[in-house]
This record gives structure tokens, C-alpha cells and sequence, in this order.
């Protein structure tokens, strides 16, 4: 088996409704995609998804901790909004690989207060329980709040995590490596400080992703999964090792993590 698989990515997004079908074929080199949903509107759309490409997309249903109000305007996530996605969890549970995108995201524009942390948190340790109950790992979100999110998976005995476009110090990323937690590293890193972090992560603790349509390797330009490769290149120049054996490793972790691709992956 060689290939990338991206362990997170917004394949449900607008941005690909009138590409998707073209989109999909011309993934080149992509064993897998792994699509994360951020609010109950992209449950069913992204089941659909998977079921239109079984072996190659497999869902992650989450309730993100950033919600929309409007186009224009965001909030914290609050208990109303998960409660809203339980059933539909419940009734594709057997079909997902993972819960997500979950997480905390203390970005001042979104807080006003530590009323709003608390229920952030509280919709990250429910959203715990669920993927332990269902025994699926994690697919986190976590941006200005490493350390807190991290403590937190720690605290509610999270075993089987993957901390997405981590933004936190390197320090505090190695606390989630002895968790036995996994990074996964976006195409952004060629102008991120994420390089920062590969420099101290092991390879064992690397997955790949893309976070299409965001976090390209250019600003405001849409990020689509084929630019994974540009992540391999990046950590293999960073590491000082080969980009097939980058690639080796990367798969190897994401399949550890998300057990449920390894016997679904098509061939």
C-alpha cells in the first residue's frame, strides 16, 4: 500500500458542489479521505459523500467548537448545538471512523467570556464520552487553546487522538505525544510556524491533511487534497528523510489511528 491519506478535510464544503464529481477522480496518489464536519447542516451531505465513494471517503460527524450565525457573523458552540446532532450521530454511528471536527478554539473574537470556554468544554468532554462509547478516535480542533485542549483530552482519558493544524508551542504538542496523541500537518506549513513543530514531533506522531478548502500552500486560493503531497515534501526536507519514507510512516499512522480504513481502503 503507497499513498497519502488525508486525515482531515472539508470535502463537504460549498467550495466543491460543482466540482465534486471531476474533483474526487482527480486525486491522484490519495489512498483515502477522511471528511470532517464542523455543524449537523453537513451530516447527511457527507454520509451521502462517502456512500458515492466507498473506500476512498469515510466520515467524521462533530460538532466544531466555532458555529455560524451568518455568513458574516460566529459564536462559541454551545450545548443546544450538539444536542441537535445526537440522533444523526446515533443513526450513522457504525458507518463513521471518527468524531469530529471537535475541539476548543479560545480566538478572542469568538469569547466573551469564560461562560463561553466552559461550554466549549462542555461540548468537547461530551463529544469524548460519545467517540469512547463508540470506541472511534478523535479529529480535534484546538486553535489558540493547545495546552487547554490537550489537558482536557488528558483529563477525560482520551486515548486515541489526532490534534488537526496544531498551533500551540512544540512543548506543549510533546505533552500530547506522550498521550500517544497523532499531528496531522496541512500544506500551509510552507509559510506557517508549524515548521517549528515538525522540527520536534517524531515521525510516528505525524499524519498528513489538508483542511481543504483551507490552509493551501497559498492564502485565498482553495485547497483541495492533491496538495497533501506538498505536506510530505515539506516534513521530508524538515526530517532529512526521503518523502517515500515519509509517506510510509504517515499512512502507517493514520491507519493505527483510524482502524476502521484498514480494511475498507479500496485497492
Amino acid at each position: 500500500m503507497f499513498g497519502f491519506i488525508d486525515c482531515h478535510c472539508h470535502i463537504s464544503a460549498g467550495d466543491f458542489d460543482k466540482v465534486i464529481s471531476c474533483f474526487i477522480i482527480s486525486q491522484a496518489g490519495l489512498l483515502a479521505l477522511i471528511a470532517v464536519a464542523e455543524h449537523v447542516g453537513e451530516f447527511d451531505k457527507i454520509i451521502a459523500l462517502s456512500q458515492r465513494s466507498p473506500g476512498f471517503i469515510f466520515p467524521c460527524l462533530g460538532v466544531h467548537p466555532v458555529q455560524d450565525v451568518s455568513p458574516e457573523q460566529q459564536r462559541g458552540v454551545v450545548l443546544q448545538d450538539l444536542d441537535a446532532a445526537l440522533p444523526i450521530i446515533e443513526k450513522y454511528k457504525d458507518h463513521l471512523v471518527a468524531i469530529g471536527e471537535v475541539g476548543l478554539d479560545f480566538t478572542p473574537r469568538y469569547i466573551s467570556s469564560e461562560t463561553d470556554k466552559e461550554s466549549q468544554r462542555q461540548v468537547l468532554i461530551r463529544q469524548a464520552q460519545i467517540a469512547k462509547e463508540l470506541d472511534l478516535p478523535l479529529n480535534v480542533h484546538s486553535r489558540s487553546a493547545g495546552r487547554p485542549t490537550i489537558h482536557l483530552l488528558k483529563e477525560q482519558g482520551v486515548e486515541k487522538a489526532l490534534l488537526h493544524a496544531f498551533d500551540g508551542k512544540p512543548s506543549v504538542a510533546m505533552e500530547g505525544v506522550k498521550a500517544g496523541y497523532f499531528f496531522s500537518i496541512p500544506p500551509s506549513i510552507i509559510r506557517s510556524e508549524q515548521q517549528k513543530l515538525v522540527k520536534q514531533l517524531p515521525l510516528e506522531n505525524i499524519c498528513l491533511e489538508t483542511d481543504s478548502p483551507a490552509l493551501g500552500p497559498e492564502k485565498q486560493v482553495r485547497n483541495e487534497p492533491k496538495n497533501i503531497s506538498i505536506s510530505a515534501e515539506y516534513i521530508s526536507k524538515i526530517k532529512g528523510v526521503s518523502l517515500e519514507k515519509v509517506i510510509e510512516v504517515t499512512t502507517q499512522n493514520a491507519l493505527r489511528l483510524f482502524p476502521k480504513l484498514q480494511s475498507a481502503i479500496r485497492r
